[in-house]
């Protein structure tokens, strides 16, 4: 029998200090890396590639501990961690600023011979493309976006696209990249799908065979909806893998990534995707699934 393919997790971990209608929140933990990472744990082992400051090293092992999620090629950097500031309104972020010098002090580091499904989350672009560089075996190589980020670094965001067998972005993500229609974009970077997630409206995904639409589960609250679209993808990537990665199994992967959303965003911060279980994953799956069944 083949080993089973692994999953890793390339991206940020961060200390964010924000506010909302849930109130103020300083130095949350957070990053793209640490929501995937969380959320795909649910499901399978996951593997973490990320830099963090000295400042930050505690808090990240400890919401990791007693998970299947192997931390050994977090970088503990001589640099502060990663701060993201923003204001949410209306269930969306509005960035207000970032200090990412610690990317300036750290040099991405992959297993050599690491072959399985790599998730490179939203970070600076050109330590973004860095990494996919070093990915290039791998069998599934996707890779998120960030708005800030995608402004300030045009030209490293569009390499990171280049680089991507799939892509996640939102809706502002994606015009910003220069995009229109869904279609025609997958096809003009060469993608093998596009995730475009919509928040309230659910995610769209576009792939050669057609497009597949998951709503939004209503009836749960969107407390803070930051880490959603890190949950999205890790809860997508991680059903899909650990059911055989059939083309026939995205809608039901991607049911599992709005589910992962779900979870997430009813706590502030990391609190709900944390604390949740496999068993409680599979009962917000039920709930997406009865959702669809009554749109349709």
């Amino acid at each position: 029998m083949p080993d089973p393919t692994e999953l890793l997790v390339v991206g940020s971990v961060a200390l964010d200090s924000r506010d909302g209608p849930f109130g103020k929140v300083k130095e949350e933990l957070g990053g793209s890396a640490v929501y995937f990472a969380l959320a795909a744990s649910l499901l399978m082992p996951v593997r973490v590639v990320a830099p963090v400051g000295r400042d930050g090293v505690e808090k990240v092992l400890r919401a990791f501990s007693n998970k299947p999620i192997d931390a050994r090629l977090l970088a503990v950097v001589d640099a502060p961690t990663y701060r993201w500031t923003a204001h949410q309104e209306h269930g969306h972020n509005v960035d207000m600023g970032s200090a990412d010098t610690i990317y300036d002090h750290w040099d991405p580091a992959v297993p050599a011979d690491f072959s399985g499904w790599a998730f490179v989350g939203s970070m600076r672009p050109d330590q973004q493309a860095r990494a996919m560089k070093l990915l290039h075996r791998t069998r599934l190589l996707s890779a998120d976006a960030m708005l800030s980020y995608v402004r300030r670094q045009t030209p490293e965001a569009k390499d990171v696209l280049k680089r991507a067998a799939w892509f996640f972005c939102n809706e502002e993500e994606f015009a910003a990249l220069g995009g229109h229609d869904p279609e025609q974009f997958r096809r003009q970077w060469w993608l093998d799908g596009l995730v475009i997630k919509k928040g309230p409206q659910g995610v769209d995904t576009h792939t050669a065979d057609g497009s597949v639409h998951v709503p939004a589960l209503p009836g749960h609250p969107a407390f803070d909806t930051t880490g959603a679209g890190d949950a999205v993808a890790a809860g997508m990537l991680a059903r899909w893998l650990s059911t055989g990665a059939q083309r026939s199994g995205l809608q039901d992967a991607l049911v599992c990534g709005v589910a992962c959303a779900s979870l997430t965003i009813e706590s502030i911060g990391i609190r709900g995707i944390a604390s949740a279980t496999p068993a409680l994953l599979e009962e917000r799956m039920a709930e997406v699934w009865e959702c669809m069944k009554r749109e349709s």
